[in-house]
């Protein structure tokens, strides 16, 4: 379900594309600049509304692989031996759970951030990305920066994700499915071979897709789009900001 809607309506689906790209890009900076638990909970408490509020089902969330579990408990246990205030005192051992801590909050706030991004990537369709790109990129343009082509670049990058995605899939089963080979292959063979298959698919797929393109009137009707900010954008950017400038406040 990656970078596919899920379908609305709802208020979240509503919202101009550009709304949801500077929030993402203002809240991710914002967590750069200060990664603090106060913000990064703010961001988890907006991804939780906003799922909410757009009907998206724990059910659209994808499985975590296994060897991602275990590099965060092997990650966690180095953190650990690595000590650091503060500190916990059991009986004789004292351990220090500082590199914990900082572990525990880079890890959430990753965690955050590819939430934030899923969530919007949910609610946004991939035709929309394009005019709000071109939209708030129009101030270069007096640069004279191709704001267009940068416009069709994200868009098109967006929509072949799920495609090629889908189409390695296909591969992956495709060789599961074969018989086995009287021959064993080196593994440098097969990954030639899986390589090449896959850049075979690639270029199949841009090139369906630059026919799609041409038979609609070419690129420039990718950035040519009506829709514009309303009144929800500006509400929902009144609520993120007052979201985070409470999570802010000190004290």
């Amino acid at each position: 379900m990656l970078m596919r809607p899920v379908p609305g309506p709802s208020p979240i689906h509503d919202l101009w594309a550009g709304t949801k790209l500077v929030v993402m890009l203002v809240i991710s900076i914002l967590l750069t600049l200060t990664p603090s638990w106060p913000a990064i909970g703010a961001t988890a408490l907006l991804v939780g509304i906003t799922a909410a509020l757009a009907g998206i089902s724990h059910t659209c969330i994808p499985s975590i692989p296994r060897w991602l579990w275990v590099i965060i408990v092997v990650g966690s246990v180095f953190t650990i031996a690595n000590g650091g205030a503060p500190e916990l005192h059991l009986g004789p051992v004292t351990i220090g759970v500082g590199g914990f801590l900082d572990f525990l909050r880079v890890s959430s706030l990753g965690l955050a951030l590819i939430s934030l991004g899923v969530v919007v990537s949910w609610t946004t369709h991939v035709a929309d990305i394009a005019p709000a790109v071109a939209t708030l990129c129009r101030p270069l343009r007096i640069l004279g920066l191709p704001v267009d082509d940068w416009a069709v670049i994200t868009s098109l990058a967006f929509r072949i994700f799920p495609m090629l995605a889908e189409e390695f899939r296909l591969l992956a089963a495709a060789r599961r499915l074969q018989p086995p080979q009287p021959d064993k292959t080196s593994r440098r063979a097969e990954t030639v071979e899986l390589c090449t298959a896959a850049m075979v698919v690639a270029l199949r797929r841009a090139t369906e897709m630059g026919d799609a393109i041409t038979a609609r009137g070419g690129t420039g009707r990718i950035c040519a789009h009506p829709a514009r900010p309303g009144w929800r954008d500006a509400l929902a950017i009144a609520v993120v900001a007052a979201i985070f400038t409470l999570a802010l406040t000190p004290g």
